[in-house]
């Protein structure tokens, strides 16, 4: 508003109107209409610390995502006491803001105990020179900060805050998103354990640290050998807490949960809380969990609304490669991740792409830390367009310009797709999620459509349609939980005996409704699954009686044949007249009484 009054008054004639005094009123009423629309900082309402609203306004945020503004009022639910924290368990989709939700509240309350620690300092220090004053002594001098970084000086670290993460680029991005943070807050240190870093580096970056975000097996090692001391930790948050509550994590958290058993708070957030992982939770929470707050925002079920998801299905390895370069090709790509099943496939794929021409590299477990810390920054400044990965980038890496996500090898875990697919869309943009599934790999597609209750819609490219037909939905919603191994979907015995499989679950162990209900025993006729047939003389391999030939035991078994539990018939037996087996052992025709032989109780040869 004020720079176009000013072009009008250069433009204006000399008889114009136009004073100093009339621009200044007219600037002022702008500023003041202005404020009055403008929408209040919800940061600010919040009652989050000044130093922590300017950092957000910083990073160019004035208010808050739905999970920030529930969780964070919840956090910080003790108000003006500090003694009263309730525990919680947060559930919403990737890119919704979970990260600022738990740091936020956390930052806040060390900062507001910091300054009361400050407050008390400060008093005791002028009551000791008002002491030193009645006495006639001179003021006491303030004492001098020493250098953590020297030996002399080294003494274990005390955070108050411990954040743990499932992986490495994970801690690193929730840790640099905390520094950001804390810019403008004095004297609060951010420190970040992981493995596959030096020992020393981290050691002191330890020193003084009052909120610590590590991955478990590093930050153990380190409380082990006296480095850290976790006994006035006194909020404890777990991120992704779904993969941290895996087999692969869940003794370590449950040795940190002793650690920490004297913390106010614990907090518990991830995209996805399977009801077992659920349970698991509980066993961390204070009270056994009686007295938990669950918050769920956008559960995975719900459908990414910023985020197209399309499905090719390929007649093999050749074909699912050939779809990923036609899409590689697209102008409209700023920054992919294309996702793979293993590392070799990982490190072929990555290979092939820069071979072709395309900047590529690869991100798996097997590399050394310092070299994914690299890769991830040529990703986020902008000098690799696309990026290999295995599923441990399926989590905590937040990069806006990531505009595509390919899952050229499917995820082991349905609910892994959902991470995946998070990449791409965050904070609110838009994102593409392009999956390739061979027609070996059906059932994994349809336990994420059974999981997320969403159906894919499958597309082809003009002159690379499969050969084969593509497979069909199951009948029915998708009102279970559809997971493979068990009986919670509908009737699928239609699409598995489309392809020549057998209705059954993903683990060979249970159908979804229908088909096996064990490994061996058939299900019967009425739609929820099929029989077999009963002319060709089939048997169950565990029904005792073979392992159904063709043509079959029993009626149709040939002349001459035994079974497998009857041996000892002559071969030139009629069906259903074998002759006894001989007994064991049995007295040699003219000859002495044949005895088994056991060397301690044979007897003494007789002299001839």
């Amino acid at each position: 508003m004020t720079d176009t009054l000013q072009v009008q008054g250069e433009f204006a004639p000399a008889e114009s109107s136009f004073s100093a005094e009339t621009l200044a009123a007219a600037v002022v009423a702008d500023a003041a209409s202005e404020a009055v629309t403008a929408e209040p900082n919800g940061f600010v309402e919040l009652g989050l610390a000044p130093a922590l609203v300017q950092a957000v306004a910083d990073l160019g945020y004035t208010q808050p995502t739905s999970v920030q503004l529930k969780a964070i009022p919840l956090a910080m639910g003790g108000g003006n006491d500090s003694t009263k924290f309730i525990d919680l368990m947060v559930s919403s989709q990737t890119g919704s803001g979970k990260t600022a939700a738990f740091l936020l509240p956390v930052l806040h309350t060390l900062i507001k105990q910091q300054a009361e620690a400050e407050a008390e300092e400060r008093a005791a220090f002028e009551r000791a020179v008002a002491e030193a004053a009645e006495r006639g002594e001179p003021a006491p001098k303030r004492a001098k900060r020493k250098d953590p970084t020297s030996s002399r000086n080294f003494k274990a670290a005390t955070p108050g805050a411990l954040i743990l993460c499932p992986t490495r680029e994970l801690a690193q991005q929730v840790a640099h998103d905390a520094i950001d943070l804390v810019k403008h807050c004095r004297g609060l240190r951010v420190a970040n354990v992981v493995g596959g870093m030096p020992y020393q580096l981290q050691i002191a970056k330890l020193q003084n640290a009052d909120l610590v975000v590590a991955t478990p097996g590093r930050l153990l090692d380190l409380q082990r050998s006296m480095q850290i001391k976790l006994d006035k930790v006194q909020f404890l948050v777990v991120d992704e807490a779904d993969r941290m509550l895996d087999l692969g994590f869940s003794d370590d958290l449950a040795e940190l949960n002793q650690l920490t058993a004297q913390r106010k708070q614990t907090m518990m957030f991830s995209a996805t809380f399977a009801p077992r992982i659920q349970q698991l939770a509980m066993r961390v929470m204070h009270d056994g969990g009686s007295s938990v707050q669950k918050v769920t925002i956008d559960s995975p079920q719900e459908k990414h609304a910023n985020i197209k998801q399309m499905l090719y299905w390929a007649d093999n390895a050749q074909h699912k490669r050939k779809l990923l370069d036609h899409w590689l090709r697209d102008t409209s790509i700023n920054q992919a991740i294309v996702f793979a099943s293993t590392q070799v496939e990982c490190d072929g794929l990555a290979n092939d792409l820069q071979q072709e021409g395309f900047s590529a590299v690869a991100l798996h477990g097997a590399l050394s830390q310092g070299l994914r810390n690299r890769r991830l920054m040529a990703l986020r400044n902008g000098q690799v367009q696309i990026l290999v990965a295995t599923d441990v980038a399926a989590r905590g890496i937040d990069v806006p310009t990531i505009t595509h996500v390919f899952n050229f090898g499917l995820p082991m875990k349905a609910e892994d797709y959902t991470h995946r697919i998070g990449r791409t869309g965050r904070a609110g943009r838009d994102g593409l999620a392009v999956t390739f599934a061979e027609f070996r790999d059906r059932r994994k597609i349809f336990d994420i459509e059974g999981y997320s209750r969403q159906q894919f819609k499958s597309e082809v490219i003009p002159g690379l349609e499969p050969a084969q037909r593509a497979p069909q939905a199951p009948r029915g919603d998708f009102g279970g939980r559809g997971r493979s191994g068990g009986s919670e979907g509908r009737d699928y015995q239609s699409r598995d005996r489309r392809f020549g499989g057998p209705a059954r679950g993903g683990n060979d162990r249970g159908g979804f409704g229908g088909g096996f209900a064990g490994r061996g025993a058939p299900a019967p006729r009425g739609g929820e699954g099929f029989a077999p047939r009963e002319d060709r003389g089939f048997a169950p391999r565990r029904d005792g009686e073979g392992y159904g030939r063709k043509p079959g035991f029993g009626e149709n078994a040939p002349r001459g044949f035994a079974p497998r539990g009857d041996m000892g018939a002559p071969r030139g037996a009629d069906r259903g007249d074998f002759a006894p087996r001989k007994p064991a052992f049995a007295k040699p025709a003219g000859g002495k009484p044949f005895a088994p032989h056991d060397a301690r109780k044979r007897p003494a040869r007789p002299a001839r």
